[in-house]
């Protein structure tokens, strides 16, 4: 039985990011879920019980192994989302993505990140949209054309500041499965080095932090090379 891909996408942005990727894998034929998490996290606090049901909400009826693909911010709902799955949950990658806490509860940002998004937040506690935190010449490559970049911007969330100042809980022995690391962007060497540290087979694909819009079909190809260690080969 092939096991189902489940692209989680930031909350800092939404699932577009990961749609390209799954349209390549479903032409390679396999299966691909994008949960959308946008509602999840515009219903308010606490965020991540919210985040973990609109995952498993969006896997319901899926009878097969399944391997969750956590990007940049979803990377600390890894452990919840373990817990939450079970034994279906047949491996975990890490694309570009922070790392949960080894135990006990995982930040949503360093205390420098949270320093920075305190300068950004208005006086609700609203933050910009995630694609005007950097400067345009970080941001416009990520983006393969306009509408691309249009459509991304459409769906991102203003997330509260008070998102990442909370901390999600890391059930014990989450990692019973594989985990495996696949960075893109420079900015994530120091977690990919962390995951060396525990383990985890780290992989690199050179590009931008949204590497998974530039060049969707090295991303999926790279995802593939995943299954054979956790799943039997396809028939």
């Amino acid at each position: 039985m092939r096991a189902v891909f489940v692209l989680v996408h930031s909350p800092a942005v939404g699932p577009l990011t990961w749609r390209p990727v799954a349209r390549e894998l479903r032409e390679r034929g396999h299966e691909a879920i994008v949960p959308s998490l946008l509602d999840a996290v515009a219903a308010g606090p606490p965020y991540w019980p919210r985040v973990v049901d609109a995952v498993r909400q969006a896997v319901e009826g899926v009878n097969a192994p399944l391997v969750a693909v956590c990007h940049s911010g979803a990377g600390p709902y890894a452990p919840a989302l373990a817990s939450s799955l079970g034994g279906r949950l047949a491996a975990t990658v890490f694309a570009d993505a922070l790392l949960p806490a080894e135990s006990g509860s995982s930040p949503l940002a360093t205390p420098r990140q949270l320093g920075f998004l305190r300068d950004l937040a208005d006086d609700e506690g609203l933050l910009p949209p995630w694609t005007s935190w950097f400067d345009e010449r970080h941001i416009a490559p990520m983006f393969p054309d306009p509408a691309q970049r249009r459509a991304v911007e459409a769906e991102q969330p203003r997330l509260p500041l008070a998102y990442f100042e909370a901390r999600i809980p890391v059930p014990a022995a989450w990692h019973g499965h594989p985990c495996f690391y696949l960075r893109f962007s420079p900015a994530y060497a120091e977690a990919a080095e962390e995951a060396r540290r525990r383990g985890w087979p780290v992989a690199d694909l050179p590009g931008t932090h949204l590497h998974q819009l530039t060049a969707p079909g090295a991303v999926a190809a790279r995802l593939l090379t995943v299954l054979p260690r956790v799943t039997p080969p396809a028939s």
